[in-house]
């Protein structure tokens, strides 16, 4: 078996990873807050992992992997969009749930084994709550339960920071009742208007935190292998879940992994900067979430990544050109080595793509079909979008001679030929993209490129209407 290794972000180096047992090797991601869409960064994790998943299956076996990621739906930001819109607390969580599920699917993410949500977990949280007072690691205090930070000497150590110095960079809630600012919430009191359940200490509900440490411990058990999300939970968020697990006295994770953020053309993704979409936005603009997909794993997890025009246009026009080459073709048994390398140095994903382009140079086409499945690209569940028929080079340059006829009588203002050059390649199913009034993309829009019956596109018809243009 090709050696596996990943950067773990708790020791900050690359290690071999060894499954506690590999006979089920278990993963637990962070998965949203449920109360909108999904936005783009928020699907970067789950391609990451994705892809992470689909490798550990194929090393481990399938029915050898245990992949959790959870639901938040329970959380103060829940409350206020249900509070502002007047709709319950629970339609809205079930809605967004079914959003998520469609937007990741769309992107071509595999189900993980486990999907917990938070709510069907409250008597495993009360539970680990109530060992933590009664182990003094954590306090009541005005109906609400904190964990003691100062309880716990390694608190810091995955984020690499002093407690002071996280006090001073991080939105530390001001509360009398605290001991310690850093201090964080258990449990909350719920007032008759929001979600509560019974507990020791009144009516209320958990804080954020101790949702992940409980449904991972109840799903995945004492000790798990790897523990993954974006970069923007390594502090507070894991570095809290590790402090009360272990308090807990469940070691946890052994692999912390953390996928960095997203940019939009260079800036930060942000509603005041108008660069702020959700994976839906793009779906209903016509991007393909095959090309998603293939813009988010051209750059390595742990390195920012620049979501541009420029890499959708490039990543769409790479995903057409393989679509067309592997129609048709049986796949090899098995990816290529050098992806599976690749992926093992601590998912080099930019790697493993490289590999296909070369396989797709050197026509190696039936590599390129099974490699690109261990990616999750060129399957068959995301092959509903409008794709360049498998065309002959005679075809491609036919249809390049008469957009070039085309242009050139729309240069010259011979407005009715032009669109009746356009309309008669629009019948043929090639639809001209424009952009600042010139022509630098053709679609052919085949109904099923599985069936040569069906292909409107024929070379004979293209170099006759050439001809006739003349």
């Amino acid at each position: 078996m090709t050696t596996l290794k990943l950067y773990n972000t708790k020791s900050r180096s690359k290690e071999v990873f060894t499954p506690i047992d590999p006979e089920n090797v278990r993963m637990y991601v962070c998965g949203p807050t449920v109360y909108d869409r999904a936005h783009l960064g928020n699907a970067r994790p789950v391609v990451v992992f994705d892809v992470l998943f689909r490798l550990l299956r194929h090393l481990y076996g399938a029915e050898h992997v245990t992949y959790v990621r959870n639901f938040t739906d329970v959380e103060d930001k829940i409350n206020a969009r249900a509070a502002e819109t007047g709709r319950p607390i629970g339609e809205i969580t079930e809605e967004t749930i079914g959003w998520y599920l469609e937007d990741m699917a769309a992107v071509g993410a595999l189900p993980p084994t486990e999907m917990p949500r938070a709510t069907q977990y409250i008597p495993q949280m009360v539970a680990m709550i109530a060992d933590l007072v009664a182990k003094g690691h954590a306090y009541e205090a005005e109906g609400h339960v904190l964990f003691a930070v100062e309880s716990y000497a390694e608190y810091g150590a995955l984020s690499g920071r002093t407690v002071e110095d996280m006090i001073a960079g991080a939105r530390v809630e001001v509360a009398p009742y605290k001991r310690n600012p850093m201090d964080f919430v258990l449990w909350k009191p719920s007032s008759d208007d929001l979600p509560g359940w019974d507990s020791p200490w009144g009516r209320g509900r958990p804080g954020w935190h101790i949702e992940c440490s409980a449904m991972a411990h109840d799903l995945l058990g004492e000790r798990f292998d790897i523990h993954g999300g974006g970069i923007d939970l390594q502090f507070p968020h894991h570095e809290n879940e590790i402090a009360q697990s272990r308090c807990a006295g469940h070691d946890f994770a052994n692999v912390w992994m953390h996928n960095e953020m997203l940019q939009v053309e260079g800036k930060k993704m942000s509603k005041s900067l108008g660069n702020f979409f959700t994976v839906r936005d793009l779906l209903d603009q016509g991007v393909p979430g095959e090309v998603i997909r293939f813009v988010m794993l051209s750059t390595h997890y742990r390195k920012p990544m620049d979501w541009t025009e420029k890499k959708r246009e490039e990543a769409e026009k790479t995903l057409r050109k393989w679509r067309g080459l592997v129609t048709g073709i049986e796949p090899a048994p098995s990816p290529a080595p050098e992806v599976i390398a690749a992926l093992c140095d601590d998912l080099n994903v930019p790697g493993a793509i490289a590999a296909l382009h070369r396989f797709a140079n050197d026509n190696d086409i039936e590599e390129l079909a099974a490699s690109a499945s261990m990616l999750g690209l060129l399957g068959n569940e995301l092959a509903s979008w409008p794709t360049m028929d498998p065309v002959s080079d005679q075809i491609r340059d036919a249809v390049g001679d008469i957009i070039a006829i085309w242009s050139d009588k729309r240069r010259n203002k011979n407005w009715k030929e032009a669109d009746a050059i356009r309309d008669w390649l629009l019948e043929k199913g090639i639809r001209l993209v424009s952009h600042k009034g010139k022509m630098h993309e053709w679609r052919h829009e085949n109904p099923d490129m599985s069936d040569p019956d069906n292909r409107r596109l024929k070379a004979s018809e293209l170099e006759a209407f050439k001809e006739a243009l003349k």
